[in-house]
Protein backbone atom coordinates (compact mmCIF):
# COMPACT_ATOMS: atom_id res chain seq x y z
CA UNK A 1 0.00 0.00 0.00
CA UNK A 2 1.26 3.65 -0.79
CA UNK A 3 2.64 5.77 2.30
CA UNK A 4 0.10 8.68 1.58
CA UNK A 5 -2.57 6.23 1.69
CA UNK A 6 -1.79 3.81 4.36
CA UNK A 7 -1.19 7.56 6.90
CA UNK A 8 -5.49 8.32 6.00
CA UNK A 9 -6.44 5.19 6.35
CA UNK A 10 -4.67 4.72 9.63
CA UNK A 11 -6.84 6.28 11.59
CA UNK A 12 -9.92 4.75 10.34
CA UNK A 13 -8.32 1.47 10.72
CA UNK A 14 -7.75 2.05 14.35
CA UNK A 15 -11.58 2.81 15.06
CA UNK A 16 -12.75 -0.44 13.49
CA UNK A 17 -9.99 -2.36 15.48
CA UNK A 18 -10.61 -0.72 18.44
CA UNK A 19 -14.96 0.01 18.24
CA UNK A 20 -16.35 -2.86 16.13
CA UNK A 21 -17.52 -6.34 17.04
CA UNK A 22 -16.23 -8.23 13.44
CA UNK A 23 -12.95 -8.67 13.05
CA UNK A 24 -11.69 -7.26 9.40
CA UNK A 25 -9.56 -8.52 7.16
CA UNK A 26 -7.46 -5.31 4.85
CA UNK A 27 -6.03 -5.91 1.44
CA UNK A 28 -4.92 -3.19 -1.29
CA UNK A 29 -6.51 -4.25 -4.62
CA UNK A 30 -6.28 -2.60 -8.34
CA UNK A 31 -9.54 -2.34 -10.08
CA UNK A 32 -9.52 -0.95 -13.63
CA UNK A 33 -12.71 1.47 -13.60
CA UNK A 34 -11.04 3.46 -10.37
CA UNK A 35 -7.53 2.19 -9.93
CA UNK A 36 -5.78 1.43 -6.81
CA UNK A 37 -8.32 0.98 -3.84
CA UNK A 38 -8.41 -0.73 -0.36
CA UNK A 39 -10.69 -3.15 0.39
CA UNK A 40 -11.89 -4.28 4.14
CA UNK A 41 -13.62 -8.48 3.98
CA UNK A 42 -15.31 -9.73 7.17
CA UNK A 43 -14.94 -13.42 8.46
CA UNK A 44 -17.75 -14.62 5.96
CA UNK A 45 -15.51 -12.95 2.63
CA UNK A 46 -17.92 -10.88 1.70
CA UNK A 47 -16.12 -7.72 1.22
CA UNK A 48 -16.12 -3.40 0.16
CA UNK A 49 -13.70 -1.19 -1.00
CA UNK A 50 -12.20 2.24 0.43
CA UNK A 51 -12.17 3.91 -3.25
CA UNK A 52 -10.21 7.23 -2.38
CA UNK A 53 -11.90 10.49 -3.56
CA UNK A 54 -9.16 12.60 -5.53
CA UNK A 55 -8.51 16.18 -4.78
CA UNK A 56 -9.81 16.62 -1.52
CA UNK A 57 -8.31 17.31 1.43
CA UNK A 58 -6.43 14.78 4.45
CA UNK A 59 -9.29 15.42 6.24
CA UNK A 60 -12.13 14.77 3.66
CA UNK A 61 -10.51 12.10 2.78
CA UNK A 62 -10.05 10.42 6.15
CA UNK A 63 -13.71 11.22 6.97
CA UNK A 64 -14.59 9.81 3.40
CA UNK A 65 -12.90 6.40 3.92
CA UNK A 66 -14.79 6.44 7.54
CA UNK A 67 -18.13 7.04 6.24
CA UNK A 68 -17.15 4.12 3.89
CA UNK A 69 -15.85 2.05 6.56
CA UNK A 70 -19.40 2.17 8.16
CA UNK A 71 -21.22 1.35 5.54
CA UNK A 72 -18.89 -2.36 5.40
CA UNK A 73 -18.93 -3.11 9.46
CA UNK A 74 -22.90 -1.93 8.90
CA UNK A 75 -23.22 -4.44 6.60
CA UNK A 76 -20.42 -6.79 7.84
CA UNK A 77 -22.64 -6.41 11.72
CA UNK A 78 -25.51 -7.73 10.01
CA UNK A 79 -23.94 -10.89 8.26
CA UNK A 80 -22.29 -11.87 11.92
CA UNK A 81 -26.01 -10.79 13.32
CA UNK A 82 -24.96 -8.54 15.73
CA UNK A 83 -26.56 -4.95 15.82
CA UNK A 84 -25.79 -3.10 12.67
CA UNK A 85 -24.79 0.52 14.10
CA UNK A 86 -21.33 1.42 14.01
CA UNK A 87 -19.88 3.48 15.59
CA UNK A 88 -22.67 3.56 18.14
CA UNK A 89 -23.67 7.04 19.21
CA UNK A 90 -22.52 7.57 23.14
CA UNK A 91 -25.84 10.15 23.47
CA UNK A 92 -27.86 8.09 21.57
CA UNK A 93 -27.20 4.24 22.35
CA UNK A 94 -29.08 1.66 19.91
CA UNK A 95 -30.82 4.48 17.79
CA UNK A 96 -28.22 5.45 15.22
CA UNK A 97 -24.21 5.80 14.53
CA UNK A 98 -22.03 8.38 14.46
CA UNK A 99 -21.69 10.37 11.61
CA UNK A 100 -18.32 10.88 10.17
CA UNK A 101 -17.27 14.32 8.82
CA UNK A 102 -14.75 17.66 8.97
CA UNK A 103 -14.96 20.12 11.73
CA UNK A 104 -12.66 23.28 11.59
CA UNK A 105 -10.30 20.86 8.87
CA UNK A 106 -10.15 17.82 11.52
CA UNK A 107 -12.05 14.26 10.57
CA UNK A 108 -14.69 13.38 13.20
CA UNK A 109 -17.27 11.60 14.25
CA UNK A 110 -20.28 13.26 15.64
CA UNK A 111 -23.65 12.66 16.77
CA UNK A 112 -25.90 13.12 13.37
CA UNK A 113 -29.19 14.70 15.97
CA UNK A 114 -26.77 17.13 18.36
CA UNK A 115 -24.22 17.84 16.08
CA UNK A 116 -21.43 17.15 18.85
CA UNK A 117 -18.09 15.97 18.44
CA UNK A 118 -17.66 12.61 19.99
CA UNK A 119 -14.12 12.26 18.32
CA UNK A 120 -11.60 12.70 16.08
CA UNK A 121 -11.62 9.86 13.52
CA UNK A 122 -8.39 6.67 14.45
CA UNK A 123 -9.31 8.38 18.77
CA UNK A 124 -12.65 5.64 19.24
CA UNK A 125 -12.51 3.95 22.72
CA UNK A 126 -11.88 0.66 23.62
CA UNK A 127 -8.43 -1.69 23.28
CA UNK A 128 -7.32 -2.43 19.73
CA UNK A 129 -7.57 -5.81 18.20
CA UNK A 130 -8.86 -7.31 15.19
CA UNK A 131 -7.27 -6.20 12.08
CA UNK A 132 -5.25 -9.02 9.75
CA UNK A 133 -3.68 -7.27 7.13
CA UNK A 134 -3.07 -9.25 4.44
Amino acid sequence: MNEELATLLEPVLRDVKATCAVRVRVREEWDAAVGGLVMLYGPDGSGAGLVPRFGASDAEQVADFADQAQDWAVEALCAELKPAVWPECPEHPDAHPLAAGVVRGVAVWSCPMSRRVVARVGELGGPVSGVVTS
